[in-house]
């Protein structure tokens, strides 16, 4: 009742603001209890529109009818025609017959006509959930949303600070444009990561990050509300987290340092054709599975291949060199995928020993036998869908049950897989990518998480582990976090602590990518290169 009762007080002093209970506690509850409250009590002045993200949108349609089936929501999603139909409706409009308008990012941006149609309807409250998405204020898509026609807003996020504190004022500015509107230029300067104060001498350092922490908690207490678990939910069971530095298989460490060299190698020279963003993502790759870069299929095995390839009617070219080209730039597991694809590559498929050789893999081995043994249900997560591709055929020479979801799978079937796995216990294992899998979902049916691959942007992990610790799990849940031991891994995971630390402090009373600043300490440690040239790689200097 707190959420909801904070959410009428700021509707009373006619004020927006951002839900930012941590993940788990039933912001989705709460903002269609606060919807309710206002159609019981005639404070309703119109329709509303809450916008999220594809992934949750048949779990928002499920909770309305579940928590407030006198809600009449109107589900805005659909073909291109379906959605002509209904902006019909907007136009004459009918669409003050339902309380709610159903939608999502996509759909709210998708075309001019969408664009245009909400930018000139009035609605009463827009809700946004999973509003970290919003966090910068110089992208398209935060320029449309905010043009959105809506008396009242309010934001949804379980991570309101993912990587800096000027992602924070962006939630800030967004939710109370009156207010803040006028001074984004000021908070831009205050909180701006490369202040000069950053370049001052590193004693200053702490001092300076102190009075951003403290500016920044006295401008978001009136429109914030953040509660954590541990202080909300007593009788929630434990959470038991744990940081695994897993050894390479010997095949893949050998691998690994002969890389290290060659990118340590066009470091040192000026006139290498390396970029450093390439580099970080290439032994990323390697650190979790050999079969992500190439080293079973050689140069010289691809004419052989392209040959028969060229021959084959059912592929798409008939130039050889051409395919060539196209296989130069495939990782192992690609050319492997090609060979079940297509009947002539049949006998060059990658022999299973590779399919299971990985660190990670050997770990998974022993782990996932004994998680199955004692009757736990498992959710495994990856950043690279080409890893969860690898995953499967592991999962299959293992005979592990699973189900899997990522940004590919249709949204018409994505409620249908977590059913499923919710309704069926002899499903062993649900594969999800960190992105698609880790939003405002229900997954209390499992109680182990394997974060496989850890993310820069450490909130994208705590939103996927957080679909099993959440409101309706009854067992105590573990988190096995896996780092390839003696790889970059082990840098990103001291980056992701410091911006926990961060959040732990502003609380305390996305780029989705890493920024420059993160690449260039993460290839100076993993290169063993002073700083400039691991800048020079990320930013290379123009050439005269």
């Amino acid at each position: 009742m707190v959420g909801v009762n904070w959410l009428a007080v700021l509707h009373n002093q006619d004020v927006n603001g951002i839900l930012a209970d941590e993940m788990g506690l039933g912001k989705t509850v709460q903002v269609i209890s606060f919807l309710a409250y206002l159609k019981e009590t005639n404070l309703a002045k119109t329709t509303h529109l809450v916008v999220v993200p594809s992934s949750t949108l048949e779990n928002w349609q499920n909770e309305f009818e579940r928590w407030c089936p006198e809600l009449n929501v109107l589900l805005y999603y659909g073909t291109t025609e379906e959605r002509r139909h209904m902006r019909m409706l907007f136009a004459e409009g009918k669409h003050k017959d339902y309380d709610v308008v159903l939608t999502t990012y996509t759909m709210v941006s998708s075309g001019p006509e969408e664009k245009k149609m909400f930018r000139v309807t009035p609605m009463h409250y827009v809700v946004f959930d999973e509003a970290h998405m919003l966090k910068n204020m110089n992208t398209q898509r935060y320029e449309s949303l905010i043009r959105i026609k809506a008396s009242k807003r309010i934001l949804l996020t379980g991570t309101p600070l993912q990587n800096n504190l000027l992602e924070l004022m962006s939630l800030l500015i967004f939710v109370m444009p009156n207010i803040f509107s006028e001074k984004t230029e000021d908070l831009k300067n205050l909180f701006q990561k490369t202040s000069k104060a950053k370049d001052a001498d590193n004693d200053i350092l702490p001092q300076f990050e102190k009075e951003q922490i403290g500016h920044a908690k006295r401008i978001m207490k009136p429109f914030v509300l953040r509660r954590l678990k541990r202080d909300v939910l007593q009788d929630l069971p434990k959470k038991d987290d744990y940081m695994l530095q897993i050894p390479m298989a010997f095949t893949q460490e050998e691998q690994y340092v002969n890389l290290v060299a060659s990118f340590k190698e066009a470091g040192n020279n000026e006139n290498g054709n390396y970029n450093g963003v390439t580099m970080m993502s290439d032994l990323r790759k390697l650190s979790n599975h050999p079969l992500l870069l190439r080293y079973h299929y050689q140069y010289e095995d691809l004419p052989e291949i392209a040959k028969k390839l060229a021959v084959d009617p059912g592929y798409k070219d008939t130039v050889e060199q051409y395919i060539i080209d196209d296989l130069a730039c495939m990782s192992d597991f690609e050319i492997h995928t090609m060979t079940k694809q297509f009947k002539c590559l049949e006998d060059l498929s990658l022999p299973d020993n590779l399919i299971t050789t990985s660190g990670k893999f050997l770990y998974l081995d022993k782990k996932l036998k004994e998680l199955k043994d004692h009757g736990h249900r498992v959710l495994i997560f990856s950043q690279y869908v080409i890893m969860l591709d690898v995953m499967e055929e592991y999962l299959q020479l293992r005979d592990h049950s699973y189900l899997r979801l990522d940004g590919s799978t249709p949204v018409t079937i994505r409620q249908q897989l977590i059913d499923e796995f919710t309704s069926d216990p002899s499903v062993f294992i649900f594969l999800l990518s960190t992105k698609a899998g880790g939003l405002g979902i229900n997954l209390t049916a499992a109680d182990t998480v394997i974060i496989h691959d850890i993310d820069f942007n450490p909130y994208n992990d705590k939103q996927a582990e957080d679909r099993c610790h959440r409101m309706g799990q009854q067992n105590p849940v573990s988190v096995y976090r896996l780092i390839s031991k003696g790889t970059i891994e082990e840098g990103m995971w001291q980056l992701t602590q410091e911006k926990l630390k961060l959040e732990k402090e502003i609380t305390n009373d996305d780029y989705d990518n890493t920024d420059v600043r993160s690449v260039v300490n993460l290839l100076s440690s993993a290169l063993g290169i002073d700083s400039e040239k691991a800048t020079n790689l990320v930013s290379p200097r123009n050439k005269l």
